[in-house]
Formats: C-alpha cells, sequence, structure tokens
C-alpha cells in the first residue's frame, strides 16, 4: 500500500501564496506521474498540476504562469503564487505507479479577503 499524507492549505488573501506538499510512503516501487487534483464545491475535480517521471511538467491553462509543481523523490510540491478566489477548492494529492493510483486525504484552500 501507498499513503500519502498533505499539508499545508489554509486561508489566504487574494494575491497572496501558498505551498503545498505531499509526501509519499510505502510500497511505492516506481513512479509514473505525482500531481495535484482540485475540486470545490459543487463542481468536478480537475487536474491542477502532474509531473512526470523524468521531470515533464503540465498545468491546468487556469494556474500557469501562476502555480509550480516539483518532486524530491517521494515527496511533490506545488508551489501557488497570485492565489485567486477561484482557486478556493480541496486540494488532492495523488502518485501513479504504474499499477494503480493513490490518492491523499486533501487539504482544503481558501483564498479570501
Amino acid at each position: 500500500q501507498v499513503q500519502l499524507v498533505e499539508s499545508g492549505g489554509g486561508l489566504v488573501q487574494p494575491g497572496g501564496s501558498l505551498r503545498l506538499s505531499c509526501a509519499a510512503s510505502g510500497s511505492i516501487f516506481s513512479i509514473k506521474t505525482m500531481g495535484w487534483y482540485r475540486q470545490a464545491p459543487g463542481k468536478q475535480r480537475e487536474l491542477v498540476a502532474l509531473i512526470i517521471n523524468g521531470g515533464s511538467t503540465n498545468y491546468a491553462d487556469s494556474v500557469k504562469g501562476r502555480f509550480t509543481i516539483s518532486r524530491d523523490n517521494a515527496k511533490s510540491t506545488l508551489q501557488m503564487n497570485s492565489l485567486k478566489p477561484e482557486d478556493t477548492a480541496v486540494y488532492y494529492c495523488y502518485l501513479d505507479n504504474f499499477y494503480r493510483t493513490f490518492w491523499g486525504q486533501g487539504t482544503q484552500v481558501t483564498v479570501s479577503s
């Protein structure tokens, strides 16, 4: 089994920054991709960013230029800058190890004045 533990969510004013971290442990074997999804109230879960083994990254159009994903071994970080109220959501970390996808428990990000 693989466990993912997220940290770093919270309340921030518009224009502010937050850093989310996701630490994976357990029988990981090999990592294909790690990334982040988010789900706002009443909306479907959407991909925010992912990083592929080898370092390539993909971002949702809505966060390009503001969010940066990185990975160090089994830890993923999402640096979020210039946050907007529409970024408010529960953010979920995931890990794909070629066999299945594992999810974190989610961390709340609220952008409000």
